[in-house]
């Protein structure tokens, strides 16, 4: 078994990553037969991933294909008899029953659902089930799910979202430490800063700016905190 890229390494398609027969494809490569040997290439440009003995790409763009258990955060776009439409930013679209959101008995005769979440209100939803035969299935039953009434909606690349939260987290609660800023993260791509803190808020969106540019590189953690403390320097010397 032979792994000939580094992790996070730049590829484009066609580049072989591997060769050995116990070489486990991930997303985004191919195997193919070479002289009696298998060898694993990119078929996606992207940043070559390695755990153990399977090699995969993360994909630099992409639309949100939505998974089961993904937190996500939704725009309701319509509002039914008994159930919402969600626009979860990806190719399906999201259906929200009434009983994912109450847990009483709901009356579709006498009462409507608008009075509940209305077109236009953003929520942090789960995905519960998905087999893209069928729109994916979300409910607000569950810890921290709920509307969303206040907070700055900021939308990125889908596939940058794991370097946003970071290794174990790292990342996310760098900046939310480093700003004391409520930070909500859609694994769709959709994030939510909530601070009462005008100049702090532009700053912890442009931070989320960097890391996305600065995503393929290396180090990335520890110049976005130097990129903080700088920044936060200059805010109190404006004071």
């Amino acid at each position: 078994m032979t792994i000939l890229v580094t992790r996070n390494q730049l590829v484009i398609p066609g580049e072989i990553l591997a060769r050995g027969s116990e070489i486990k494809a991930g997303g985004g490569v191919f195997r193919k037969k070479v002289n009696n040997e298998t060898e694993i290439y990119a078929s996606m440009i992207g940043l070559a991933q390695i755990r153990k003995n399977r090699v995969g790409i993360v994909p630099l763009e992409g639309c949100y294909i939505p998974l089961e258990g993904d937190i996500v955060i939704g725009k309701i776009t319509r509002v039914g008899i008994t159930s919402w439409n969600v626009d979860i930013r990806g190719p399906y679209v999201g259906s929200l029953r009434v009983g994912n959101v109450i847990e009483r008995d709901f009356d579709a005769l006498r009462e409507s659902l608008d009075r509940i979440l209305q077109v236009g209100d953003i929520i942090k939803a789960q995905i519960t089930y998905f087999d893209r035969m069928r729109d994916p299935v979300l409910t607000l039953q569950g810890r921290g799910l709920r509307k969303i009434n206040n907070g700055r909606l900021i939308e990125v690349d889908p596939v940058k979202i794991p370097r946003i939260i970071g290794k174990k987290g790292s990342m996310i609660q760098l900046l939310k430490n480093m700003t004391n800023t409520q930070i909500i993260i859609g694994q769709n791509g959709r994030i939510i800063i909530v601070t009462n803190n005008l100049e702090i808020e532009n700053l912890v969106e442009r931070a989320i700016r960097k890391i996305v540019a600065e995503a393929h590189t290396s180090g990335l953690t520890d110049r976005i905190r130097e990129f903080l403390e700088k920044e936060k320097m200059e805010l109190s010397y404006k004071k």
